[in-house]
């Protein structure tokens, strides 16, 4: 896998005088936006680039939708736009949501038809983003799975798996490369990924192999650190649709007062849906396994100061469909997050929300601050919050705490690291629906380093 390490991005040094040498060096670890240390020679204070010892990064998730790669089902049952919005609203009265609070995505009608679906905003988003890296630093992004829908590379649907992903995952980020042209894009696998087979997963990290600014391992899920010691951070990249795949779990509908339903009643009366992985998915030679070992022993062996989890699927949120997958992936990861982990961020809800765990579920032995978890999945799609499946989830679970949450928006959030103050810093981001890609900042937090 390239760009793991520091000095896989260094200038080679071999015939350089050593002056020439000491002058790449200093260049390499400025285009990662790391150089931490200075001795004589201090960096030019820029307002724009921050405290250089602090870490800064994007974070964005579920940007592969474009209205080019529709689902096959919107394509053999086409709806005019008012069939479309009815449709919505239908599905949001049937989950028991408020009425009042019924909204739906900007509409796209295609070309010379009737047919509508759901505007994307991955290019507004990417505009976004570059319009923030003006004035903040970025050093490098992560990026949280669903980077291809709907069905991932390698679907059976005609059209080319190379070009597909220039347009899904590469052209709605071009501009920001343009002004940034050595930020890295870290990147973790989603479930609309996994989608075709395991060759269309393969296809994808082949892909992203041969790009100057991305880096996903072929295996799925990888670790990197950056920084200086003493002010670095190393992640933890999971692929959560693999943990997922590994277990075998029921998704129940939520009753009318947006509390959980309960197992037995749901299958009494055949409304409990047994949530398999498809073949292709399912865990090989316990690979699952093999990756919730590695993040425990990674975790409690790193020596960087900050330990950052992320991967596709979320812990807690309140969106009101994906809780019994979160109810299996905090009995999964949890344990080792609250003792190690500084955060967790992830997307595969399509909106922003931020969350924490005050971690008295897992005794872990310790007095550590709360756990934050980050959902920035809003980078193509939108997704409305469940407000009464929210409440409840506060009267039931007194370790769980909703900071904020923002819906119906197309955003992503950025990241800092504060190795002065040892705090980590989240801010939110949001982009109009006309597509103009101008970035508003709507929310801003602040956490208490919790690793040792």
């Amino acid at each position: 896998m390239k760009n793991k390490a520091l000095s896989e991005k260094l200038i080679p040094q071999k015939f350089m005088p050593n002056n020439l040498a000491v002058v790449a060096l200093t260049l390499s670890f400025l285009s990662l936006g790391i150089l931490t240390s200075c001795s004589n020679n201090q960096l030019t204070d820029n307002a724009q680039q921050g405290d250089t010892r602090n870490i800064n990064f994007l974070a964005f998730g579920d940007g592969g939708y474009h209205v080019d790669y529709p689902k096959t089902k919107h394509i053999e049952n086409p709806r005019s736009k008012e069939e479309f919005i009815a449709d919505e609203k239908a599905d949001w009265l049937k989950d028991f949501r408020p009425e009042a609070e019924f909204d739906h995505a900007p509409v796209y009608i295609y070309p010379q038809t009737n047919t509508a679906t759901e505007q994307g905003g991955a290019e507004a988003v990417g505009l976004a983003m570059t319009e923030v890296c003006r004035d903040k630093p970025c050093q490098f992004a992560i990026q949280l799975g669903d980077n291809i829908y709907p069905d991932g590379a390698g679907a059976n649907d005609g059209k080319d798996d190379q070009k597909r992903m220039n347009d899904l995952i590469l052209s709605p980020l071009k501009p920001l490369f343009a002004e940034n042209p050595e930020l890295m894009v870290y990147s973790a696998l989603g479930n609309h990924d996994w989608k075709s087979s395991r060759h269309g997963v393969a296809l994808q990290t082949q892909w992203m192999k041969n790009q100057k600014n991305f880096t996903l391992d072929e295996q799925g899920y990888y670790k990197y650190t950056l920084g200086d010691k003493g002010n670095d951070v190393e992640f933890f990249v999971l692929d959560t649709n693999m943990l997922l795949s590994g277990q075998t779990f029921y998704e129940i509908p939520l009753n009318s007062d947006g509390s959980e339903g309960e197992l037995e009643p749901a299958l009494q009366n055949g409304h409990a849906e047994l949530e398999q992985g498809k073949e292709h998915e399912l865990p090989i030679s316990s690979e699952d396994e093999q990756q919730l070992a590695w993040l425990e022993e990674g975790l409690e062996n790193s020596t960087a100061k900050w330990k950052i989890v992320y991967g596709h699927h979320i812990l807690w949120s309140i969106g009101g469909s994906k809780y019994s997958e979160g109810h299996v992936l905090r009995r999964l990861l949890l344990p080792s997050l609250c003792q190690y982990a500084d955060a967790y961020i992830a997307g595969h809800e399509h909106d922003l929300e931020l969350i924490s765990d005050d971690c008295t579920a897992y005794n872990i032995g310790n007095s550590q601050p709360p756990l934050p978890l980050v959902i920035s999945g809003a980078a193509a799609k939108m997704r409305g919050k469940h407000s009464p499946f929210a409440e409840q989830q506060a009267k039931r679970y007194p370790q769980y705490k909703l900071h904020w949450s923002q819906s119906f928006v197309w955003g992503f959030a950025h990241i800092e690291l504060d190795n002065q103050e040892d705090t980590l810093n989240v801010e939110f981001y949001t982009t109009p629906r006309n597509r103009a890609g101008t970035a508003e900042q709507v929310a801003k937090f602040s956490f208490d380093k919790r690793s040792d």
